[in-house]
């Protein structure tokens, strides 16, 4: 039998950020208690309001499943003598399971080697009902919650105060304690349309309840509401609006009952960069900006009330009240920067420290600008371009809009170096050198930009590890995870040829308090390429093969990533195992021969028409491949090199490598060894094999 469940947290107003992975990491906990239970379910959902966390279990098993418990005792040898009377091994198995010694002769049973003495019990199921306080005080305990409260004289401890709970197994309240509170089928309902109680009458029907008393309890449901209703209103005002997944996360999570609404503000505004206002608006009031079909900014905004007000009008006028002097702040801070050069804000970070042993961030500008122009040449970009960028980079995070809005650190910069009369590439590269931001951002448009975001990164990277502050477990104050990704990605989706190594070298010579040493380079570079582990692993590209090409200690990651993607094409070819297995043999013999190699392959000393046919074939596709390895082709190169697969096949079937003849042995060992090295070009191969 079986029968749906239902447990809701009633709680006052949890943090809206927290909210939908507050409900998830809920649901998971309480389906691992079940699993951990045996108990059967069709399905696991989650609800989440700002009041109210709740999991819904479809068809919950009513009972723990039925076990059967085997004892086993000793060999039947052992339990008996030859005469058939018990041993006192045998008796004291009869003594320990309360068995007359007669009754052991029907206690044999084989365990798959011999036949034992052996008792089966088996234990009833234990009642669902019983169990599900423990699996909902567990699943609540486990929440990410960083920083618990208590409330009244409750020794309990929440992310906010808890004032009731819902808890229905069918349609049968659960008798349990969870939280210090009893546990009844009573919800309550929208704060000001329906602040009484609302009756739950089974897991089933608590969505229409709810709903009846106006509240909208699925996350996922409210979230396409919002959407939905947004985008209508946007239509309505003849506009479309730009909506924000986080924004309209933490919108869902604000509202039980959303209703969008139009406001509007004053058109003089629009003189501000849109993203200051956008960013007023979003951050300070959660309203959604409107544009045309251009995609320039509208004097609109949508605001999403958590109530049907019988009056929307002075809902919008209050909201349209509120944004008003925000936006004012807006203009007013741009208008009292724009009074002031990036060179003037520069001085400014002379007070700064961006770390107590590598200095300002005045400082660190110049490292960034002196840096970047030594990549110039390497990105295609202007020395004198990349200087100044690099020098006024960080100026606007003094600005008064910055210090106000500080996800606008690079864009009002742009801006602010626009208005300064600053090179169109050096006002880009103000915003562009934060570029990518995140995982799967967009990269920076031009080479002034590409240069600054490289610096930026190899100079915090170099600083902070030499300084001895990597890294560890989860702890990364400096983002040096991102940023290493970022020059990764800068390096390979650009098409950038550089040695990082050198880059490296540089980065760390313009650090005064720093030694340069070559320990502080490899921990650098080895940093770096541990990144591109993780890389392709989501492309789908096997350990095995990072392994091979990293065996080859590269220091220019445009170069790894494209032998990266030859040796991936090359692991996919039917004669990629085999040619990799017979690298793999002949690494392990020419480590174990003591031999001293030949200058060269002599013919005249083979024995056989499968050493001839090896050479020739080498010989002939050596031509073919070098010149591509040489000019990076190695995708089509490694193709190529699938030719060898049937010679090499013949020579191992054919010929004793370890010949007792010393010459005849050197020779064939020298052959070897040059189709391992002409592999070895790209990567060691050898190492596709997994390890056993």
């Amino acid at each position: 039998m079986s029968a749906d469940f239902l447990v809701e947290i009633g709680t006052e107003e949890l943090p809206p950020k927290a909210l939908l992975s507050l409900a998830q990491a809920f649901r998971d906990g309480v389906a691992a208690a079940l699993d951990k239970l045996e108990l059967s379910f069709d399905e696991v959902r989650f609800y989440a309001a700002p009041r109210r966390l709740a999991v819904f279990v479809g068809n919950l098993a009513d009972t723990t499943p039925r076990r059967e418990q085997i004892s086993w005792g000793p060999p039947v040898k052992v339990a008996f003598t030859s005469e058939g009377s018990l041993t006192k091994a045998g008796e004291a198995f009869a003594r320990k399971h309360d068995l007359a010694p007669d009754a052991l002769k029907d206690c044999v049973d084989n365990d798959g080697t011999q036949d034992k003495l052996c008792v089966r019990t088996a234990s009833e199921g234990v009642a669902t009902s019983t169990l599900l306080g423990t699996v909902v005080s567990q699943a609540l305990d486990a929440l990410p919650i960083p920083k618990r409260m208590r409330w009244g004289a409750s020794r309990e401890e929440f992310i906010r105060p808890v004032h009731w709970v819902v808890m229905l197994f069918g349609d049968q309240v659960v008798e349990a304690e969870v939280l210090s509170l009893t546990p009844g089928n009573t919800s309550r309902g929208h704060r000001f349309h329906h602040p009484g109680e609302v009756s739950i009458h089974s897991p089933a029907s608590y969505l229409n309840d709810l709903r009846k008393a106006y509240v909208v309890a699925d996350f996922d449901e409210r979230r396409a509401l919002i959407e939905s209703q947004v985008n209508r209103v946007a239509t309505e005002q003849r506009g479309q609006a730009v909506i924000d997944p986080a924004l309209l996360e933490e919108v869902t999570a604000l509202n039980e009952w959303p209703v969008a609404l139009a406001g509007r503000f004053e058109e003089r505004f629009l003189q501000v960069p849109p993203e200051a206002l956008i960013s007023s608006m979003k951050e300070h009031q959660k309203y959604f900006h409107v544009v045309d079909g251009d995609g320039q900014l509208l004097p609109l905004f949508i605001t999403v009330a958590n109530i049907e007000s019988l009056e929307p009008a002075k809902v919008i006028a209050g909201n349209e009240k509120v944004i008003r002097p925000r936006l004012s702040d807006a203009a007013f801070f741009y208008d009292t920067d724009n009074r002031r050069s990036q060179v003037d804000r520069r001085e400014q970070l002379k007070s700064i420290v961006f770390q107590e042993k590598l200095g300002t961030l005045f400082d660190k500008t110049q490292r960034i600008a002196n840096l970047a122009s030594y990549l110039a040449p390497f990105v295609g970009a202007a020395v004198d371009a990349v200087q100044r960028a690099g020098e006024l980079c960080k100026s606007d995070l003094v600005s008064e809009m910055v210090l106000e809005f500080d996800d606008l650190q690079g864009i009002m910069g742009r801006y602010y170096a626009a208005n300064d009369g600053e090179d169109a590439e050096v006002a880009a590269a103000m915003f562009e050198h934060y570029l990518p931001r995140f995982a799967g951002d967009q990269l920076p448009l031009t080479a002034t930009g590409t240069a600054v975001a490289l610096a930026d990164r190899l100079d915090t990277l170099v600083g902070i590890f030499g300084i001895g502050q990597p890294p560890t477990g989860s702890r990364d104050p400096f983002a040096l995870r991102r940023a290493s990704l970022g020059v990764l990605r800068l390096l390979v989706e650009k098409a950038i040829d550089l040695n990082l190594a050198e880059a490296i070298a540089k980065a760390a010579s313009l650090h005064p308090g720093l030694s340069v040493t070559d320990r502080l380079g490899e921990q650098v570079l080895t940093y770096l390429f541990d990144r591109f582990r993780a890389w392709y692993e989501d492309e789908g590209i096997s350990a095995e093969t990072f392994v091979a090409v990293q065996a080859k200690n590269l220091n220019n990651p445009l170069d790894f990533h494209l032998r990266i993607q030859a040796v991936h094409r090359f692991s996919q070819l039917p004669e990629a195992a085999t040619l990799a297995a017979a690298n793999k043999r002949v690494s392990n013999i020419l480590a174990k021969a003591t031999d001293t190699l030949p200058q060269g392959v002599d013919p005249a000393l083979f024995e056989g028409p499968e050493e001839a046919a090896l050479q020739d074939t080498l010989a002939r596709v050596s031509g073919t491949v070098l010149p591509l390895f040489a000019s990076r082709h190695y995708t089509q190169g490694m193709q190529e090199l699938a030719a060898l697969k049937g010679p090499v096949d013949a020579f191992f079937d054919g010929v004793m490598v370890m010949a007792e003849e010393p010459r005849v042995r050197g020779n064939r060992l020298k052959l070897l060894a040059e189709l391992r090295g002409l592999f070895l070009n790209v990567a060691d191969i050898s190492l596709l094999v997994p390890a056993k």
